[in-house]
C-alpha cells in the first residue's frame, strides 16, 4: 500500500536539500561522482542502488561526517558544505546509522530525553538528578509516544527488541527537532511486521518533514517514497515517482532486474 502526501499540501519551491556537483573519492575508488539531486521540502526522498553504488557515502557527506572532495551541499539555500555535524544538527539536519547506536544501559526514556538534553546544549551532568528535569523527560515522553514506545518508555533499551530499538534511533532523532532526517536503512535485521510497523511510523511523519532514506527493502522504498533516485557507481542514473522508477529500463537493468535488491 502506498503511503500517500496529504491533501492539500503545499509543493516548496525552494528544496530542503540541494546537491550540487557533489564528488567523493577514496583512492581509485570513485564512490560520489559528479552528483546533482534536489530534495523538495516535505518529502519521503529514497536513495537506492546496489551495493556499492556510494549510497551511505552520500548520506555521510550530507550529515558532515565526511567532507566532498569538490561540489556543495546546501540546506534551506545556505551552503553547509564545510559545516561540521553538529553544526548540521544545530540546524536542523538529523540522522541515523545502519548500526544501532543507542545507550543500552539506560531506558528508552533516558536515551530521548538525553538527544532532547544535547539539542538544547546543556552538558551531560549524570550525577544530578536530571530524571527530574519536566524540561527534557516531557517532550522526550511526547516523542516516544509519537514513534509508538510510549508503553515501554522505562524499559531498558538492551532489551528492547531490534524493531523496537530502530524505533528509538527514530525517537532520539525527532527528540532534536529536525526539519531534515536522514535515514540511513532503519529497516536493516527487521522481521516482516517489524518492516511493517516502521513503515507505518514513517508514513505518519510524511510531510511533517524531510526525510532521505536509504532502504534495501524495495517493498518499504515504494511504499513510502513520494520521488526516488537511482545510484550506481556514485552517479544517479535516474529521479522520479516510484511508478516511472519501476518503468525505467535502465533502473531494471541495473538494480530492480537483478534480483539482489
Amino acid at each position: 500500500m502506498r503511503c500517500l502526501p496529504e491533501e492539500g499540501a503545499a509543493v516548496m519551491v525552494e528544496p530542503a536539500l540541494q546537491i550540487k556537483g557533489l564528488c567523493k573519492s577514496f583512492g581509485s575508488l570513485i564512490a560520489t561522482d559528479d552528483l546533482h539531486l534536489d530534495i523538495a521540502e516535505g518529502e519521503i526522498h529514497a536513495i537506492i542502488g546496489p551495493n556499492g553504488a556510494g549510497k551511505t557515502t552520500l548520506i555521510a557527506q550530507l550529515s558532515g561526517e565526511l567532507r566532498p572532495d569538490r561540489g556543495r551541499v546546501s540546506f534551506a539555500g545556505q551552503d553547509i558544505t564545510a559545516l561540521s555535524m553538529p553544526a548540521r544538527a544545530g540546524l536542523g539536519l538529523a540522522r541515523s546509522f545502519q548500526i544501532t547506536s543507542i545507550f543500552g544501559d539506560f531506558s528508552a526514556l533516558d536515551n530521548v530525553a538525553l538527544a532532547v538534553q544535547a539539542h538544547a546544549g546543556h552538558s551531560f551532568r549524570f550525577w544530578r538528578p536530571a530524571s527530574e528535569d519536566n524540561a527534557l523527560y516531557d517532550p522526550a515522553r511526547h516523542v516516544l509516544e509519537r514513534i509508538g514506545l510510549g508503553e515501554r518508555a522505562e524499559e531498558t533499551a538492551a532489551n528492547l527488541s531490534h524493531g523496537e530499538q530502530r524505533q528509538l534511533e527514530i525517537a532520539m532523532a525527532l527528540a532534536t527537532d529536525p526539519s531534515v532526517m536522514l535515514l540511513d536503512e532503519p529497516m536493516a535485521g527487521m522481521g516482516r511486521d517489524e518492516s511493517a510497523n516502521m513503515v507505518d511510523i514513517l508514513c505518519g511523519l510524511k510531510g511533517q518533514l524531510t526525510i532521505v532514506l536509504i532502504e534495501h527493502d524495495m517493498d518499504a522504498v515504494f511504499a513510502l517514497a513520494d520521488r526516488i533516485t537511482v545510484l550506481v557507481y556514485g552517479r544517479a542514473i535516474a529521479t522520479g515517482r516510484p511508478e516511472d522508477i519501476r518503468a525505467n529500463e535502465a533502473v531494471r537493468a541495473a538494480y530492480l532486474g537483478t534480483g539482489d535488491a
